[in-house]
């Protein structure tokens, strides 16, 4: 989920090529073909190795086009409670592509084709949906939360402004976040719904 996540940071930022969409789309194509099968079995060495090849090509994308507000919150969970790092990214990711509204519908309908969810005759907005949904199934098959109860009411201050001063202005989102806003993320993600 941490490859996926940085193929999907690097597609939807703002400094991107057409070199590292390219990388972002296989990646994003291997992740949704492999992963649940080498989850499911760890002996499957040719989805173990197009794992390594999605890994490969989303750390080519996001190595030129940076990574983006997920990270920074994934970074502050890593710190303050030793949270993995791609389990973290696992958990804000849908979230926070939500978040980013209609600024991301049409980079987020390109990736859905690529890892083949949604319709071709879908809106952007309509396949965006789709694709966040199907990153949460993905979670949800491989028993990743979609809350994370480590997180407590007073760091959220302290990390929101972390995270913000991480992000904000390294970071080339695709929407910038004021404090207020990762407030409010951390909020979303430390729900128990």
């Amino acid at each position: 989920m941490d490859a996926l996540t940085h193929a999907i940071e690097a597609y939807i930022g703002q400094s991107n090529t057409e070199e590292t969409k390219r990388w972002s789309l296989q990646a994003t194509k291997l992740v949704f073909t492999y992963l649940k099968k080498a989850y499911d079995n760890g002996s499957d060495l040719k989805a173990r190795t197009e794992m390594q090849h999605a890994a490969y090509r989303a750390g080519l994308a996001f190595t030129r086009a940076y990574v983006g507000n997920v990270h920074a919150i994934a970074h502050t969970l890593g710190g303050f409670y030793g949270t993995p790092h791609g389990r973290a990214n696992a958990v804000i990711l849908p979230h926070l592509l939500r978040a980013y509204g209609k600024t991301v519908y049409k980079p987020l309908a390109e990736l859905a084709k690529a890892a083949g969810v949604g319709m071709e005759r879908q809106s952007d907005k309509k396949r965006a949906r789709t694709f966040i949904q199907a990153i949460e199934q993905l979670n949800e098959a491989m028993g990743i939360p979609e809350t994370l109860p480590e997180i407590k009411k007073e760091d959220i201050s302290l990390m929101a402004k972390r995270a913000h001063q991480e992000a904000n202005p390294h970071y080339p989102v695709p929407k910038i976040f004021s404090k207020r806003k990762f407030r409010k993320m951390y909020k979303r993600i430390s729900r128990d719904e």
